[in-house]
């Protein structure tokens, strides 16, 4: 289940509790069941609204930490994982470092993949293609999709 439903379901179950104690409270010609009732209804109302609130909120926050792949070809194979994500961080915050290699060998291939913030991708996109690394011409671009089969 979707963790926002339970707790939609929840805080409904509490708001319908709170009001069968305090409507007759409040109005002494009331029944427990219509309070209860009443409770139902308004929490079913009101916890979609607070739940949707809540979830922009924390969407708006997880947006700015969009993570972007990209694809760097030509690397020396000398080159590891930890100097390339140094290259790499100064043009943003550097998520993971996958350099390959060579599944018989252990020999590195020559490529890799770096994930990194959208900003700094982008940033790396612009003034990493065709830099110089370790005496090699490094190529930067957006890695596609894998393609599953």
């Amino acid at each position: 289940m979707n963790p926002s439903f339970i707790f939609n379901i929840v805080v409904t179950i509490v708001i319908a509790v709170i009001m069968y104690f305090l409507l007759p409270v409040i109005t002494a010609d009331i029944s427990n069941s219509l309070a209860a009732s009443v409770g139902v209804l308004i929490g079913g109302i009101f916890t979609p609204l607070v739940s949707n609130l809540i979830n922009s909120s924390t969407n708006e926050s997880d947006t700015s930490e969009e993570v972007a792949t990209l694809y760097v070809g030509n690397l020396p194979y000398r080159a590891n994982e930890q100097a390339v994500q140094e290259y790499f961080e100064q043009q943003g915050k550097v998520v993971s470092v996958r350099l390959m290699k060579d599944r018989r060998t252990g020999k590195r291939k020559g490529y890799g993949f770096v994930e990194m913030d959208a900003k700094g991708a982008n940033r790396a996109i612009k003034h990493l293609n065709d830099s110089s690394f370790q005496e090699r011409t490094l190529k930067v671009r957006l890695a596609k999709d894998k393609v599953e089969g």
